[in-house]
């Protein structure tokens, strides 16, 4: 078996998983210091048996995943239908969309409340707005511009406007977008400034979209998303901020996770149970967006596996490379590495071939009849460039369906664009140093921080 990580008893767990005008810069917000806001994973409310919460992460996950390949690999994707159907023939960058967890905050004066999805893998702020022209359902009030004293359309000449990957210039001189997602899932409407409220933090000027036409899969768990990209538009970037944390919870944990913004974002030595990890933030400018990070090698229990630089690069055309990211549940690796690792996770384990495709992953086997208590898998470590490593709990790597006994790798292959996801990432902290082109994580309790 070589090295192992006891696998604890986790029948319960279905891991979650889980400005002005014209400048680009907020001055009336650069008074934030430090902001903590919580994070709601979205099936947490729900009804859905185990199984079916590990279905639709799995399924989410796939979903997002083809998305981020499709944005990296600049495979073409239609213009949403309402475009088209309005003569607007546009080549629509690809974004990656939806995600795991909400947060929530208000837009406008007076506040309005919302929730909307969190994306560390887009940079747009975005919320469905009145009068709609297409508008998905959603549990809030649809925001109403006109009845707020603090919104102001962005007019075509700010420079935000020009930060925008697609933009048009409507025949009142307004900033119009359009934020298109890998399977033409979009957001259409306005870029305007407004004020938003956040833990009762007032922020004004936030740039954001105004959507009007919104469609497509995935989005109805909030009325927008808040993208937290690297890019000029994202809120991290708005804000001016020079980090920003969060620590994921399981699904089974009953505390929210917490999102740290600003100064407030470092991990406390005395939450960590662990030495903290860092690495550092690589970029790519054909995807300014994302956080990349250089994964240099794999030790599955005794086995180190070592691949050539090129499997885990960023490409001279912009694909592969690694990166983290808070929206997609299952970790995803390049071909290549994912079969080493598949390999030498099967050649470890003492238990049967199970068939997981009811579930959506490819590698399982079948726990014994007695429980899952007393099984040991092959440990999982990530290493990253620094000498950082990501040494992980079996919980975080292996699932159990309790009906069919299923016990499940939720670590998958995927082509263009390796992915490290929140299943591999609860109940550590990350620090996402923006500032410091850096990446830093420990193993927390994240419910008690």
């Amino acid at each position: 078996m070589g090295v192992a990580a006891r696998l604890l008893l986790f029948a319960a767990m279905a891991v979650a998983i889980a400005s002005s005008s014209t400048t680009g810069a907020l001055a009336a917000t650069s008074h934030l210091k430090g902001l903590r806001v919580h994070l709601t994973h979205v099936d947490a409310h729900s009804n859905y048996s185990r199984l079916q919460l590990l279905q639709r992460a799995a399924r989410r996950s796939h979903h997002r995943m083809s998305r981020l390949v499709a944005r990296t690999t600049g495979v073409p994707v239609a213009s949403s239908s309402k475009a088209v159907a309005s003569g607007h023939d546009l080549q629509v960058p690809v974004h990656a969309g939806n995600g795991e967890f909400l947060m929530d905050l208000a837009i406008g004066t007076p506040a309005l409340a919302y929730a909307a999805i969190v994306d560390t893998g887009s940079d747009l702020v975005w919320t469905q707005c009145k009068p709609c022209v297409d508008c998905f359902n959603q549990s809030t009030p649809v925001f109403d511009p006109s009845s707020s004293s603090t919104y102001a359309a962005l007019p075509c000449s700010s420079s935000l406007c020009g930060d925008l990957p697609t933009s048009t210039c409507t025949s009142a001189s307004k900033c119009g977008y359009t934020y298109t997602y890998g399977d033409a899932s979009s957001t259409q409407g306005v870029l305007a400034t407004e004020t938003f409220t956040l833990a009762k933090e007032v922020l004004p000027g936030v740039a954001f979209g105004c959507g009007d036409t919104n469609e497509g899969d995935g989005f109805s768990q909030g009325a927008g998303l808040v993208g937290l990209g690297r890019g000029p538009l994202s809120l991290v970037s708005q804000l001016g901020l020079d980090k920003f944390s969060y620590c994921l919870t399981s699904l089974d944990a009953t505390g929210k996770s917490p999102l740290l913004l600003g100064s407030v974002a470092d991990i406390s030595e005395a939450a960590a149970t662990a030495p903290v990890q860092t690495t550092p933030l690589v970029k790519n400018p054909s995807q300014p967006s994302f956080y990349y990070v250089t994964l240099t090698a794999v030790t599955v229990g005794s086995t180190r596996i070592t691949l050539p630089s090129s499997a885990f690069a960023i490409q001279d055309d912009g694909t592969g490379g690694v990166i983290v990211d808070s929206g997609t549940s299952i970790t995803y690796l390049e071909v290549r590495g994912y079969r080493a690792v598949k390999k030498a996770f099967a050649a470890q384990m003492s238990l049967p071939a199970a068939d997981g495709s009811e579930i959506g992953l490819d590698l399982c086997f079948q726990a014994p009849a007695k429980g899952v208590d007393q099984v040991a898998v092959p440990k999982l470590v990530f290493h990253f460039d620094g000498g950082a490593d990501l040494d992980l709990p079996a919980e975080n790597y292996m699932v159990l369906d309790s009906g069919s006994g299923a016990l499940c790798l939720t670590v998958m292959a995927s082509r263009g664009l390796s992915i490290i996801g929140n299943f591999q990432q609860q109940n550590f902290q990350f620090v996402y140093d923006v500032g410091g082109d850096k990446l830093s994580f420990a193993p927390v309790q994240c419910d008690k921080l």
